[in-house]
């Protein structure tokens, strides 16, 4: 449990001693301490497991510890000695669940079996697989129609997993596929296909090692992708510059102690990472991006050549940028015009730049617009399709990209409908299905009476927290697969299963041969992971089976082999193979060491947009800007962003400490600017309630510490999942729909009681 807060700045290097001391905490913490030392050495090995955690992608040369602190806390998480079994489930009624935190929840360890919920004693209780799998079937017989059933997906889910579930869910009749990207990427894979035909980055881990500047806009890799810090160094050792554009000035954008470098580790002083760090205002990386735009058509070289050859739009685009006033971008961005042109000077002179991008850029209400405008600045130098060039949006969980690619999508493209009714024979609905934020919107007016979640802790990771959770009770059942108890299956409907399954460490043992499945990272390279582990119990299934187990039950006429599919993955893949592009001959390459990487055509200058070209397109910034909710307040107010802790990873909470930011032993904290915090009259440490605006009302986040911290004025930052209740629901990206929680409008007030 937590302790007291104690708000100490941190001194040191990202990574170094305190992230190995981490390390070797987190495993003694689980119980594995000299178990789990071993399985870390096959941790993102070549004839290994992937991690579990983010979707930074695996060198070709590959060290003994290929992995960081984050998926060590991962990897023990999971392979934890604890176990939740139905004698805790007997003596813990769900009343007595709902008061614990988040923290104690997982930490209670692994569930071993299927559990019902017995609403007479309010546990949940033993079920067999069978006996789980017709309960389900026959709530989904039982609707009016298969568009009253939503099956959310998480970004762990593998390849053959993901696909047998959208397969599943397609012949049952409905496209209710929701998945994790709608609450993080999905301005990417709206934005980036209007500009350059893809949804996806266009680099690949090699294009780092060629690149002159990293521009970064909006992701804190420190706690994050920690991986990533090893890449960003290795550049920066070389003479490579990195530019960060971060409101908060984090610590693993300044400087990284690589543990695998004993000189470095013996000084302590490692090397310095962005050469500077530029904080916007929430929102204004859009006006930056202009800006910069700005100076490399007034004073800087274009590539004419790259230009007329391969993009359309340029001549408004350019007109438009350059009758932006200075003063408005500035106002917007919370940069100065120098230091917009010093970026602009600085990306002139690269022969070579990448852009990366994180959810500091895609929960924002204008995302798409930002994603827009940062392709421009690549188009304006010829940056997509050669060496050290590209754009890099950096995904959180270790498969999100690739379920997306598997089809788990609510506004599936015709093309993937026409290859399922061809190889399997049925007629795919052609209607599009819920996303996250209409999903709850349904679950809350009735339309949709039963929630199949395929990993995650939806409660817990979807705005407006209160709300959800009222939607998801009052389902006429809800479903998790999951490896470790969470708040959503407290947060349940009138009936209730949790199904529990293998986790990415353990062997998955089927027809008396291991299995592995295949994820692709955050640079398209797709690799297959084997679990070396035994089970943490023997009746877990994997996701593969338990799917394949709800399609028998679901779909007794279907002609899908379900039985045969599950013996022997490979047989998923050969079914991939014949509906998913990119994955011809799916078994053959992935079987090589090392995987594939998808070959995504703007890396050959190849455009699959409508006009065959790459677009610039940008709408006016005044026009942009207007997006965002903008009342009129008595108060003073803030915009607030949510962001993790470095212990912890998506909406699990590994502990209390957010080392880098010097914060241990509390996570109802707020940071604020020192003059902010002195303007208002509030002094450091000083409980307050955070009240969010929105026109239908107010939402509130009670007994709140404030911290100075050196973020830009007008600007706050608070801890994911805990601040989603300030998030409202339809307040959300334009065209994408993802929660805008990087720029919530709130009021800080005193307790009433204060």
């Amino acid at each position: 449990m937590a302790n007291e807060l104690k708000f100490h700045p941190y001194q040191q290097a990202a990574g170094g001693w305190g992230s190995l001391r981490a390390s070797i905490r987190s495993m003694r913490q689980e119980g594995i301490l000299v178990d789990g030392t071993t399985v870390l050495l096959r941790l993102n090995q070549v004839e290994g497991f992937d991690c579990p955690g983010c979707a930074w992608p695996d060198p070709d040369i590959r060290s003994t510890f290929e992995f960081c602190e984050n998926g060590v806390k991962a990897v023990a998480a999971e392979a934890t000695s604890r176990r939740v079994t139905p004698d805790f489930f007997a003596n813990h009624p769900v009343a007595e669940l709902a008061d614990q935190t988040d923290y104690w929840l997982e930490e209670q360890g692994r569930l071993t079996e299927p559990m019902a919920y017995d609403a007479a004693t309010d546990c949940y209780q033993p079920i067999t697989w069978e006996d789980a799998f017709a309960r389900i079937a026959g709530h989904l017989h039982g609707l009016q129609s298969p568009n009253e059933a939503i099956f959310y997906t998480s970004g762990r889910t593998s390849n053959e997993a993901a696909f047998l579930y959208q397969l599943m869910v397609r012949a049952f009749g409905t496209n209710n596929l929701p998945d994790c990207s709608n609450m993080c990427h999905e301005p990417t894979s709206v934005g980036m296909p209007d500009s350059i035909g893809i949804g996806k980055g266009t680099v690949t881990l090699e294009d780092f090692e060629h690149a002159q500047l990293i521009l970064m806009f909006g992701h804190n890799p420190g706690g994050n992708s920690p991986r990533m810090l090893g890449t960003l160094s290795d550049l920066a050792k070389r003479g490579g510059r990195i530019l960060a554009f971060n409101p908060l000035k984090e610590r693993g954008l300044e400087r990284f102690v690589h543990p695998q470098n004993p000189a470095e580790m013996l000084s302590g002083h490692g090397t310095q990472l962005a050469m500077h760090i530029y904080q916007p205002r929430l929102g204004g990386d859009y006006a930056i991006a202009l800006g910069i735009a700005r100076y490399i058509l007034e004073q800087g070289s274009l590539d004419e050549d790259f230009i007329a050859t391969h993009t359309a739009g340029f001549t408004a685009f350019a007109e438009l940028v350059k009758g932006t006033p200075w003063s408005q971008i500035e106002a917007e961005s919370g940069l100065t015009r120098q230091e917009m042109e010093e970026v602009g000077a600085m990306y002139d002179r690269s022969s070579a730049s990448i852009i990366t991008w994180g959810m500091g850029i895609t929960q924002q209400p204008h995302a798409v617009d930002t994603i827009h405008m940062l392709v421009n600045l690549l188009l304006l130098k010829g940056n997509i399709g050669r060496p050290g060039a590209g754009a890099a949006p950096i995904r959180g969980h270790s498969n999100v990209q690739g379920d997306r690619t598997m089809g788990i999508w609510e506004r599936p493209p015709a093309r993937l409908l026409d290859r399922l009714e061809e190889v399997f024979g049925f007629s795919p609905p052609r209607e599009d299905g819920y996303d996250v934020v209409a999903a709850i919107d349904a679950l809350e007016r009735g339309a949709a009476k039963v929630f199949f979640g395929l990993g995650g802790n939806f409660a817990n990771a979807t705005p407006d927290t209160v709300r959800t959770h009222r939607a998801l009770q009052k389902a006429e059942l809800t479903v998790h697969v999951t490896t470790k108890l969470n708040r959503s299956h407290i947060v349940h409907g009138k009936d209730a299963l949790i199904l529990p399954c293998l986790g990415r460490t353990e062997i998955d043992l089927q027809n008396g041969r291991s299995q592995g499945v295949t994820v692709e990272d955050s640079m398209s390279m797709v690799h297959i992971s084997h679990g070396i582990r035994p089970p943490a119990s023997p009746l877990l299934r994997s996701e593969v089976a338990i799917v394949a187990g709800l399609a028998r039950a679901l779909l007794p006429q279907s002609q899908v082999p379900w039985e045969e599919l599950v013996a022997d993955y490979d047989r998923i893949r050969d079914l991939i193979a014949q509906v998913i592009p990119g994955f011809e001959d799916f078994n053959a390459r992935v079987h090589h060491a090392g995987g594939f990487h998808l070959d995504l055509a703007p890396r050959r200058r190849v455009w699959p947009t409508e006009n065959g070209k790459a677009n610039f397109l940008a709408r006016p910034l005044g026009e942009v800007v207007s997006i965002q909710f903008r009342p009129e307040l008595a108060e003073k107010s803030y915009r607030l962003m949510t962001t993790r802790s470095h212990d912890q990873y998506n909406t699990t909470i590994y502990g209390f400490e957010d080392r880098y930011r010097g914060v241990s032993g509390a996570r109802n904290v707020c940071f604020i600017h020192p003059d902010d915090l002195k303007e208002a009259g509030f002094a450091e440490g000083e409980a307050v309630d955070i009240v969010s605006h929105w026109h239908d009302g107010e939402r509130q986040a009670k007994g709140y510490l404030l911290l100075p911290y050196d973020i830009p004025r007008g600007c706050l930052a608070g801890y994911y999942p805990e601040l989603n209740v300030l998030v409202p629901l339809d307040s959300y990206a334009e065209r994408a729909r993802t929660p805008t929680s990087k720029s919530i409008l709130v009021t800080l007030r005193r307790p009433a009681n204060g």
